[in-house]
């Protein structure tokens, strides 16, 4: 098949083009700086906040490009994860080709713990952050998409290139700042890594499964068990600040609204993050399983390999890349 994947200079997206290509598909990657290494066969450097005039000629649009962050200013997110989305559908109509939508699973959240959440359309409820706000609307426009569509839905994805989520936990256990919170019993979650996610949505674009799909791991894993286990395999402390809940929450609404009056700088604490480590939130993927087949990568093989990779210097260029998706 030919498959535009958006968003191939980052994490997801990247990942997603090099393990399209290793199963002999010819990928265009769009995204507003170079792809990622072999992440495409074909580059167009290009910001989807603005339209695209150009109209390639692929089978599928896999929508991966995002501002993915716990905390921005809500035009960035409004740019980038709406107005992206909108025009990644228009190119996916102009193309007669079928879209796929990476969403996230926070478009579910509300405080507190939430236990098997179900694949359908997201509540009206006000979401946890703008993140999750944008991610709604873009899950709006793409169900309201006249063509073929699907939405996927992964949780905290982990692993091999990973930009995001594990370089910000790193840097708080350098500085021995990794809070560990307390709870009557310890927040469990879904996860997924980078690995299982590449080999889902490459078995939904071939496929043609279509709907809303959660993408996680086999299993839940206890969050903080899962954090210190990661940072002991890379030699760094885990979690060791005994801090309360609600006390991290006061902190991180006054670290937020002082970022507010004082330029959006990312404050090093805030709700969405605590909410992470400290309420369960796990998923009901009954439908992806059927349509895509299990998830079939452990959790334990994938921090193996994310261990080895980030202690040989987390090099984008490492051969350890394009192994992503390979069988364990």
């Amino acid at each position: 098949m030919d498959i535009l994947v958006t968003g191939t200079s980052g994490f997801v997206g990247g990942a997603v083009g090099r393990h399209l290509r290793a199963r002999g598909h010819l990928v265009t990657g769009l995204s507003r700086r170079p792809p990622r290494a072999e992440a495409a066969d074909r580059a167009i450097v290009h910001d989807l906040s603005r339209p695209l005039t150009e109209t390639p000629r692929v089978d599928a649009v896999i929508h991966a490009a995002a501002l993915s962050s716990p905390w921005g200013r809500p035009a960035a997110f409004e740019a980038a994860n709406v107005e992206g989305t909108r025009h990644a559908l228009a190119l996916a109509a102009r193309c007669g080709a079928r879209f796929v939508l990476i969403s996230s699973s926070s478009v579910l959240y509300a405080p507190g713990d939430q236990e098997d959440l179900a694949e359908g359309p997201a509540p009206d409820s006000p979401p946890v952050n703008d993140y999750a706000r944008t991610k709604r609307a873009a899950e709006a426009l793409t169900r309201a998409h006249p063509g073929p569509w699907t939405i996927l839905r992964p949780r905290a994805v982990y692993g091999v290139g990973d930009t995001v989520l594990f370089p910000r936990i790193a840097r708080a256990a350098r500085l021995r700042l990794l809070p560990r919170f307390r709870r009557e019993t310890p927040a469990r979650g879904h996860l997924v890594s980078i690995d299982s996610l590449v080999r889902q949505v490459a078995r939904a674009v071939e496929t043609g499964a279509e709907g809303i799909l959660h993408l996680v791991d086999p299993a839940p894993v206890g969050i903080e068990a899962f954090v210190t286990e990661a940072l002991d395999r890379v030699g760094l402390p885990g979690p060791s600040v005994r801090v309360g809940v609600a006390g991290a929450m006061r902190s991180a609404a006054g670290l937020e609204a002082l970022s507010r009056r004082t330029g959006w700088w990312e404050p090093p604490l805030t709700r969405f993050g605590v909410a992470v480590f400290t309420e369960t939130k796990t998923f009901d993927d009954s439908r992806a399983r059927a349509l895509l087949g299990p998830p079939d990568i452990p959790s334990a093989v994938a921090v193996a390999r994310f261990a080895r990779w980030w202690q040989a210097g987390a090099r984008l260029d490492d051969p350890a890349m394009g192994r992503v998706g390979e069988d364990p």
